[in-house]
């Protein structure tokens, strides 16, 4: 009994953590740096990006990474290679698709006009994911796609990072950096004298301070080789957010544990606590210093370092009071699915507008082939996106969130010259404007002008209880400029 109540004790007091933890995420520090304030607020205004999921991994059509990781999760399943009952053999399996991996028909130009078509207006591609595979020319790895070993690297278009931020800003589009703070295939992260026990790293920093500080040094000389010597970046997109200081270690010094619940109800450890602290600060310093008002997003860490939110595969409920972006899987899985199966054009686009409309940005991922292609549900589906925009772009870019957001069916959005719009979402199989639009939540001021955007003439409106309605022309009804999603737009509100 009494070994009992000391454990229920620990998993309370996990759990406490857990909750801690999940809370912090959701608060936010705002940043004080002004040229990182500028560009924060340039960033909210463009609202749509375009994610990338990319590396040797894609060769398997596997969720990247994690089926490396010894942990009791779905998504860490080893279900190709060879011998997956093996966990050290499928390692080495799985490491050895850099010398396979050969994406001979990879031309990012054509992604990013698809993408610039679209609307976007942002890219953030993963460089390097937590299996620790370089998809750029670094000099610190030879785990790399520009090593020998990788049949790749005698194409022209070898340094694959490079060449896609070069292809994206071609086309004006800000580009991002995703870089994984963990890496597995480290020697100074995953000590191959210890066994991985979870996706942290393999020993105690505490007791191993040396062998950390290498690994520190290497993880922040890749990131500045990537802020040095690629252009301009806009945004530095950091994950594994459990590499982080940690300041509360409150069992056996640096460890804690997260508890989870398996089928039978019985409590097991699914992965460690551990203060894994890469001097952010720091990092962050230097990293401005090569590019001034970079806008730096520390996943899930809560301070200051995290200068956006990011939701992962959700959309908030309920606008949120700091900046934030929602990354959301366009179809099939974050990496390269066979055969996937990706949004319609009316969940994407109404999903862009349910987000706008909550002040947040949609980052919309897509991952290429192992050929280093897009599929061609990719391109259908912002070819979607890029019909809506021609129309109703307006409403989203440079717009700010208008409580109470959405009221019924409308969404709202307002410019800072006050121009407001007003967004019908119609039912999935609505093809027709209904006859009247009503609008429960503003009004425009007495003559004022109300207009559907991809319509040129003014129409016909009326007060209501606390709102107005919309007279919609029959020929209109029948032939509205676009799908989805109809823009109302008033220029003069009542206050």
């Amino acid at each position: 009994m009494k070994r009992f109540f000391l454990l229920s004790l620990l998993v309370f007091s996990c759990l406490a953590t857990q909750a801690q933890a999940i809370y912090e995420d959701e608060r936010y520090v705002p940043e004080t740096d002004p040229l990182v304030l500028d560009k924060l607020g340039e960033w909210q205004d463009i609202k749509f990006g375009l994610l990338m999921h990319w590396g040797a991994y894609s060769q398997w059509g596997i969720v990247e990474s994690w089926s490396i990781c010894p942990e009791d999760y779905g998504w860490c399943e080893r279900k190709k290679g060879s011998n997956p009952q093996n966990y050290y053999e499928y390692v080495k399996e799985y490491e050895g698709l850099k010398n396979t991996f050969n994406p001979v028909n990879f031309e990012p130009s054509d992604w990013a006009k698809a993408a610039k078509e679209a609307g976007m207006r942002y890219m953030i591609f993963t460089t390097k994911h937590h299996d620790g595979f370089c998809m750029f020319d670094s000099k610190y790895t030879d785990y790399k796609v520009t090593d020998a070993g990788c049949p790749f690297n005698s194409h022209p278009k070898s340094n694959i990072t490079k060449e896609i931020f070069d292809a994206f800003r071609a086309e004006d589009m800000w580009v991002g950096a995703y870089f994984s703070k963990p890496d597995w295939h480290h020697e100074n992260y995953w000590d191959p004298y210890f066994p991985p026990f979870d996706r942290n790293v393999n020993y105690d920093p505490a007791l191993y301070p040396e062998k950390w500080e290498k690994y520190v040094q290497f993880t922040q000389n890749q990131i500045l080789e990537l802020l040095t010597d690629y252009g301009k970046v806009d945004i530095l997109w950091l994950d594994g957010g459990w590499v982080k200081k940690r300041d509360d270690q409150n069992i056996e010094e640096n460890y804690t544990a997260k508890f989870e619940e398996n089928s039978a109800g019985n409590g097991f450890i699914k992965h460690r606590v551990v203060n894994q602290d890469i001097r952010m600060d720091e990092l962050v310093e230097k990293a401005r210093e090569q590019q001034p008002g970079l806008i730096v997003v520390d996943r899930a860490v809560y301070g200051k370092n995290q200068n956006y939110l990011t939701p992962e595969n959700r959309v908030p409920e309920k606008a949120l009071p700091y900046p934030w972006e929602s990354c959301i899987i366009s179809g099939g899985g974050w990496s390269h699915t066979p055969n996937a199966k990706y949004m319609s054009g009316y969940e994407g686009v109404q999903m862009l507008v349910d987000i706008v409309a909550k002040g947040g940005n949609l980052l919309l991922n897509i991952a290429p082939s192992p050929k280093g292609e897009w599929q061609q549900g990719a391109y259908d589906l912002l070819g979607e996106y890029g019909e809506w925009m021609s129309v109703n772009s307006e409403a989203i870019y440079e717009t700010k969130a208008l409580a109470p957001f959405k009221v019924d069916n409308i969404c709202m959005t307002q410019k800072e010259n006050g121009d407001t719009y007003f967004f019908y979402m119609a039912d999935e199989n609505e093809e027709q404007l209904p006859a009247k639009i009503y609008v429960k939540s503003h009004r425009p001021k007495k003559g004022g002008k109300v207009t559907l955007l991809g319509y040129d003439r003014p129409l016909k409106w009326e007060q209501t209880s606390g709102g107005f309605a919309v007279s919609i022309p029959k020929r209109l009804q029948q032939n509205p400029p676009c799908n989805y999603v109809w823009t109302l737009k008033v220029s003069d509100l009542e206050d």
